[in-house]
């Protein structure tokens, strides 16, 4: 397989931008964005939609620990 060319990536990047802004925009209920996830899907490399759907749970997760903060698990009850 071989990379992508600038406008194959503009494509890739603009079908995941559109996406990602649907899921924000419905709080990730993905029935809304069935299309566009599609079209995601099919713009990019399968290698890409693998990093970006991963990327995308890391930076959510990210804000989520940023906002409501971090409890860590009680160490008192070691096995």
């Amino acid at each position: 397989m071989s990379a992508p060319n600038a406008e194959e990536r503009r494509v890739c990047w603009r079908a995941r931008d559109e996406l990602w802004r649907c899921l924000d925009e419905n709080e990730d209920k993905g029935t809304h964005c069935e299309k566009l996830r599609k079209q995601f899907e099919s713009s990019c490399p399968a290698q890409w939609v693998k990093y970006f759907n991963k990327r995308r749970d890391f930076l959510k997760y990210k804000e989520r620990i940023q906002t409501e903060g971090f409890e860590p698990v009680d160490q008192s009850t070691k096995l």
